[in-house]
C-alpha cells in the first residue's frame, strides 16, 4: 500500500497505460480520479476498479481548472498527478498540416503543461498548509530523444515533455514537489497496434528492442507507482525509460521468427 490515502489524478486513463496505472494505484491504496474524453469507457472502467471519473480535455484550460477544482473540493487535496493523456498521428512529413501539428501538440505538450501547472499550484498551497509534498509523473517516450519522421508532431511533443519535466522539477524543488517522467518504448497498447499494422512493421520495432518483445502497460504502471511513492523521495527531474533496452542500442538485433 505504497500510496495509501493519497489523492491521485491520472489523465488519459480510460484505456491503455493510463488505465493500467489507475488499476495499480488503486491496488496501492490511492484514491484515484481518472479523467479522459472517452467518457463511456472511462465511467465503466472507473466503476470496475472503484475509482472516480471526470471528463477532461487537457488541451482546454477550462476543463483542466474545473477538474482540479473538483478534485480538491471532493477529496480535500491533490497529491499525485500522472500526465498520461496523449495522441499520435502517422503522416509523411511533407504532408503534415497545421491542424495535424496543433492537435498533437495541444494535447501532448500544452495539455501536460496546463495540468502540471494547475496541479502544482494546489500542491504548493498544500505544502504551505503543512501537508506532505506531492509528486508529478509526466508520460514522455523514447521519442523524446529518438526521432521518427513519420510521427513528427508526436516526437516534437515528447521532446517538449522531457524539457517540461526538467524545468518543472527545478521550479518546484523549493516546495519539495518532485517531477519525473517515464519514457515508454514499444508498449502493447492501441497506439502501438495502430503503428505496427503489419508483420514487417512489428519486426522493425522488435529489431531495435533488445529484450525482443513489446512491454506491457502494467510494466509502465510499476514505474509510475515507484515515482509517485516515497521510494523515490530523492528522485526528481528524471526520465526513466521503460523500453526493453532500446535507448542504449546503436544497432539492430535479429528477431526470432
Amino acid at each position: 500500500m505504497k500510496l495509501k490515502d493519497r489523492i491521485a489524478v491520472i489523465t488519459g486513463s480510460a484505456k491503455g497505460i493510463g488505465l493500467s496505472i489507475a488499476e495499480r494505484f488503486v491496488a496501492e491504496g490511492a484514491r484515484v480520479v481518472m479523467c479522459d474524453v472517452l467518457d463511456e469507457m472511462g465511467v465503466k472502467e472507473a466503476s470496475r476498479i472503484r475509482a472516480n471519473y471526470h471528463h477532461c480535455d487537457v488541451s482546454k484550460p477550462k476543463d483542466v481548472n474545473a477538474l482540479v477544482s473538483a478534485v480538491v473540493r471532493d477529496h480535500g487535496s491533490l497529491d499525485i498527478l500522472v500526465n498520461n493523456a496523449g495522441v499520435s498521428l502517422a503522416k509523411d512529413f511533407l504532408d503534415l498540416t497545421e491542424e495535424d501539428y496543433d492537435r498533437v501538440l495541444n494535447i501532448n505538450l500544452k495539455g501536460s503543461f496546463l495540468m502540471l501547472q494547475a496541479a502544482a499550484r494546489e500542491m504548493v498551497k498544500q505544502v504551505r498548509a503543512g501537508r506532505k509534498a506531492g509528486a508529478i509523473v509526466n508520460m514522455s517516450s523514447v521519442n523524446d530523444t529518438l526521432a521518427i519522421p513519420a510521427i513528427a508532431p508526436y516526437v516534437m511533443s515528447k521532446g517538449g515533455v522531457k524539457q517540461l519535466t526538467a524545468v518543472a522539477a527545478l521550479a518546484l524543488a523549493p516546495h519539495g514537489i518532485r517531477v519525473n517522467g517515464i519514457g515508454p518504448g514499444s508498449i502493447r497498447t492501441d497506439m502501438l497496434t495502430a503503428t505496427l499494422q503489419d508483420k514487417a512493421a512489428y519486426t522493425r520495432a522488435m529489431s531495435r528492442t533488445p529484450l525482443g518483445r513489446p512491454g506491457e502497460p502494467s510494466e509502465v504502471a510499476s514505474v509510475a507507482t515507484f515515482l509517485a511513492s516515497d521510494d523515490a523521495s530523492y528522485v526528481s527531474g528524471q526520465i526513466i525509460y521503460v523500453d526493453g533496452a532500446r535507448m542504449p542500442l546503436n544497432y539492430t538485433v535479429p528477431v526470432p521468427e
